[in-house]
């Protein structure tokens, strides 16, 4: 006959065993909005060349093992190894959401339906909105720890929130040309303490343009082709931070927040070619973004591409394919969210 302390304690295990079981099916769904979002991994499960996209009437009950799925603590995990299956036109991995204002990839008009543009596009009015405000809190758990070219800015990063503009014919109106007004990096050299968490704004011009680049902003750390070690200006893998980027007619208000650091607070007018310092960038397009359609992105992006190539862009990161493989050598980025959210802009001050 069991005794009533060991009919407790089955009933305990019972308990533990039943709770290990709901945590096991959760998925990121059941904690964060994602009702406008859809995701793109870095695998191609039905062969067509290209990283799988999962749509938003999907992404309700998705979850992946290794790319997308909750902690312990339910927090959002997105991973990335350095050679996968990648987007048609990128050579870079990504574990990364696309924000859809109207909520689903079906749409007349796809450009002004799922997109928000700056108020000086002079088709302002057809768009689903004019501007938007993104709101994260996360950490980076992993940066890539290795690369052929180590000098080149993009070795040991990751970037965890963008501004996107759509790639589009330009006979259609607007610039088309797919470029970022905003790439929020983590980037940490493995042989330093803590890392720089910067922003680069890219130049809105024509792919084969040579002035087509990506100027960056430090916000803690260094520039990214720094290598001196950020010290206690930097932040450690696994440290929390928050990023706010509030677009309001034209302009770009971003905040940085860290428990260690505080605040730290940039604006860009992104409908003219003044940076960020408001000084004039003869090169750049004169009318910036303002002739584009828009859209936030959340996530892993790996910039450690596997690309040997002469441009900037590619640190020929080692990568064989094979996600357990690649893990336990370091050639992988991963971030892990607590917060994300997408809502209409706001004043500055408000």
């Amino acid at each position: 006959m069991m005794s009533v302390k060991t009919v407790s304690l089955l009933a305990g295990m019972s308990l533990l065993c039943a709770n290990a079981a709901i945590a096991a099916e959760s998925v990121p769904a059941d904690y964060f909005d994602l009702t406008h979002w859809y995701l793109q991994v870095p695998e191609d499960l039905n062969n067509d060349h290209r990283a799988d996209t999962i749509h938003p009437n999907e992404l309700g009950k998705y979850s992946h093992p290794e790319y997308f799925y909750l902690d312990e603590l339910n927090r959002l995990v997105f991973s990335s190894p350095n050679k996968a299956a990648t987007s048609k036109t990128s050579t870079n991995t990504r574990s990364e959401m696309r924000y859809l204002l109207n909520g689903s990839n079906e749409a007349a008009n796809p450009s002004y339906d799922r997109n928000f543009s700056l108020a000086a596009h002079p088709e302002a009015a057809k768009f689903a909105a004019i501007g938007g405000r993104m709101e994260a809190t996360l950490h980076v758990d992993h940066a890539p720890t290795r690369a052929g070219y180590p000098d080149k800015p993009t070795a040991y990063s990751v970037v965890i929130g963008q501004i996107h503009a759509a790639k589009m014919d330009q006979k259609t109106g607007g610039f088309g040309y797919g470029n970022e007004p905003l790439k929020i990096y983590y980037k940490k050299w493995p042989n330093h303490e803590t890392g720089s968490v910067l922003w680069v704004y890219e130049r809105n011009l024509e792919t084969n343009n040579p002035n087509r680049i990506d100027i960056d902003y430090p916000v803690w750390g260094n520039h990214w082709d720094d290598a001196t070690d950020p010290g206690d200006k930097g932040l450690a893998l696994g440290e929390e931070f928050s990023y706010v980027v509030n677009v309001h007619e034209d302009t770009m208000y971003l905040t940085f927040t860290s428990p260690k650091h505080g605040d730290v607070n940039f604006s860009i007018n992104l409908a003219d070619n003044r940076d960020a310092h408001g000084n004039v960038d003869k090169f750049d397009h004169p009318q910036g973004y303002a002739g584009d359609p828009l859209y936030f992105k959340a996530g892993v992006y790996n910039q450690c591409s596997t690309k040997d190539d002469p441009s900037w862009r590619y640190p020929a990161c080692p990568g064989t394919g094979d996600w357990l493989t690649d893990r336990s050598k370091g050639d992988y980025a991963e971030a892990t969210f607590s917060r994300l959210v997408v809502t209409e802009p706001t004043k500055p001050g408000q």
